[in-house]
């Protein structure tokens, strides 16, 4: 989970690769609607947001009915979206990718094609509130290189009960 920029996608990838898993970008189960919108510079309600949520959900639900891990890359901004997030079949976990919003900016500027633009950081920053106590998760800064946070990821979910603290 994070903001744009905080390398969601670059990290899943290489984390669903090291369980020899699926990786789902949740941004490619968005409505056409929402992506014009958020295109557009306009975030998105809730209302907005919620269709797109149950399909995350519904797809961590189908991969745990396979008898399958997955990884989703998936902002889950706020306590309410990782609320219902959680009501997936199977165990689900939160990896927040925290950075410096000069970092995140920087990131986003760099990258081609995607439908969110850097305009939108700010309200995404404003949007996020952290992960809370009794949330299964834990915080990273992005600062360090994809490689190692995949390390810790491991490392961190492998105990039971974590909580960065």
């Amino acid at each position: 989970m994070g903001v744009s920029g905080s390398g969601k996608s670059t990290v899943a990838g290489l984390l669903a690769a090291r369980l020899h898993t699926t990786c789902t970008e949740a941004d490619a189960l968005h409505t056409a609607t929402n992506v014009r919108t958020m295109r557009s510079g306009t975030p998105l309600t809730d209302a907005e947001r919620q269709p797109w949520l149950e399909s995350v959900r519904d797809r961590l639900s189908s991969e745990a009915d396979a008898g399958r891990s997955a990884v989703v890359t998936c902002s889950a901004l706020k306590r309410s979206y990782r609320d219902l997030l959680r009501t997936a079949r199977g165990d689900v976990w939160f990896v927040h990718l925290d950075g410096e919003p000069e970092l995140l900016s920087s990131r986003m500027g760099r990258r081609t094609g995607h439908f969110m633009p850097a305009s939108l950081l700010a309200s995404q920053l404003a949007a996020l509130e952290p992960l809370d106590d009794d949330e299964r998760g834990f915080v990273l800064d992005v600062a360090q290189p994809p490689e190692e946070l995949v390390d810790e990821i491991l490392a961190r979910t492998r105990t039971p009960d974590v909580r960065d603290v």
